[in-house]
């Protein structure tokens, strides 16, 4: 029986998902490894400028490797970063400075200029990659980092989280998605490579909310997208929420969100990378989880292993 085509998708791949990490190799030569940095910033809805206490389900240093402590140089976390995934991630020859925890551009021009470019002198970093909020940043910063991405790879990562502007004042965001879109157009008008990070799952959200947003999510001039899961961690408004009120919250379970996302890709423009799917946090971080142990690569697979049963692909409903 002669084996079946193998089908090459609008990215040069067979792999049913536009990839990040293949960008990276088919762009730098090899895969490229992420080094979160914190570089001590806080956030306008944390310091009283718009709001205090943050986000309703943040915990930064859930996400934070052991190496990752704002006391530490940026070139001390770098340096201590390449050797802990030099142990876990052993194909990775090149990194990029991950600028994650908190709002990464909340800070004056001059003090920016020091932190990226500290890293960028790192003859083993590659570019840098800014996690920040839509509402901290302005033309003068932006005018910065279209000069940088000249000379070096400059990524920028927007937490807008939902499209849904309810959601977003529940959660304490502290501004609105009509902000995070305009932001979104001024740094791609730029030729700045620009992400944007979303979550499923908030309360009061439906799955047919989540679907509707592929179709808004496609408009923007993104060139990647992370998303994952909602995590209700200890110690924050939202676990307080869900302890008081847990009929308020649907987690998913593990084949639903496979479904759930392969759904909301076959919707999403084809020409948005994907970076991520899903996330993972240190279990005692977790006030519940339905997940166990399993890790984001494990979740990745199960995605790419159930479009292939269901023979769809990203973008396949995709609407211009």
């Amino acid at each position: 029986m002669p084996e079946k085509p193998v089908k090459i998708f609008p990215w040069g791949n067979s792999r049913r998902i536009h990839a990040f990490s293949s960008y990276c190799i088919k762009t730098f030569g090899s895969r490229l490894q992420k080094l979160s940095i914190d570089a001590g910033f806080t956030c306008p809805n944390r310091d009283g400028t718009k709001g205090s206490g943050g986000c309703t389900f943040c915990v930064n240093n859930a996400f934070n490797p052991s190496y990752c402590k704002p006391e530490k140089s940026i070139t001390q976390q770098i340096n201590e970063g390449i050797e802990f995934h030099k142990n876990r991630y052993r194909r990775a020859t090149k990194y990029i400075a991950y600028f994650q925890p908190f709002s990464n551009t909340y800070k004056d021009l001059g003090g920016l200029k020091k932190i990226y470019e500290e890293a960028l002198t790192h003859p083993l970093i590659s570019g840098i990659s800014i996690g920040t909020r839509p509402d901290c940043v302005d033309d003068k910063k932006l005018d910065y980092l279209q000069q940088l991405g000249s000379k070096y790879f400059v990524a920028v990562e927007y937490g807008v989280e939902s499209c849904n502007n309810k959601t977003l004042e529940i959660v304490n965001r502290g501004h609105t998605f009509e902000t995070a879109a305009e932001t979104i157009h001024k740094t791609a008008k730029r030729k700045i490579f620009t992400a944007a990070h979303f979550i499923f799952g908030f309360p009061g959200e439906t799955t047919q909310d989540i679907l509707n947003q592929a179709q808004v999510i496609s408009q923007l001039p993104l060139n990647s997208i992370k998303i994952h899961q909602l995590q209700i961690l200890k110690n924050t408004e939202m676990a307080r929420l869900y302890k008081k009120n847990p009929s308020a919250f649907h987690l998913f379970k593990l084949d639903e969100y496979i479904e759930l996302v392969i759904d909301f890709l076959e919707r999403l423009n084809p020409n948005i990378m994907v970076e991520r799917l899903s996330g993972e946090v240190p279990p005692h971080f977790l006030e519940t989880s339905s997940w166990g142990l399993i890790r984001n690569d494990q979740v990745l697979q199960g995605i790419e292993k159930r479009m292939e049963e269901r023979e769809t692909w990203q973008g396949r409903l995709f609407i211009k």
